[in-house]
């Protein structure tokens, strides 16, 4: 069975930080492509960040220079560090892995 199980979202000012992170199992994690992805009110879910097995990265348009994604395979782990963050990046964050699996969701807010 495969759970994907975010933290860390919560609350920022405009310009902080946040870090998420994502736990997996049930896959072949190292060799299984990952991503985050997220849902503002009224939006459709978008593609934020992804990683492939040898370490292929691709980040929305949107969040390129402030977003960095990175994996660690031992521990079948997934992070997004969350940098300069803007009012616009609020939206639930999910984790995703093979395009197939998704976590349940972290809430980020960003407001002044």
């Amino acid at each position: 069975q495969v759970q994907l199980v975010e933290s860390g979202g919560g609350s920022a000012q405009p310009g902080g930080s946040l870090k998420l992170s994502c736990a997996a199992s049930g896959i072949y994690f190292s060799s299984s492509f990952m991503g985050w992805h997220r849902q503002a009110p009224g939006k459709e879910r978008e593609l934020v960040a992804q990683i492939s097995s040898g370490g292929n990265i691709y980040y929305a348009e949107s969040v390129k220079g402030r977003f960095t994604i990175s994996r660690d395979n031992p521990n079948n782990m997934v992070y997004l560090q969350m940098n300069s963050l803007k009012p616009e990046d609020t939206a639930v964050y999910y984790c995703n892995a093979l395009g197939a699996y998704w976590g349940q969701g972290t809430q980020v807010t960003v407001s002044s």
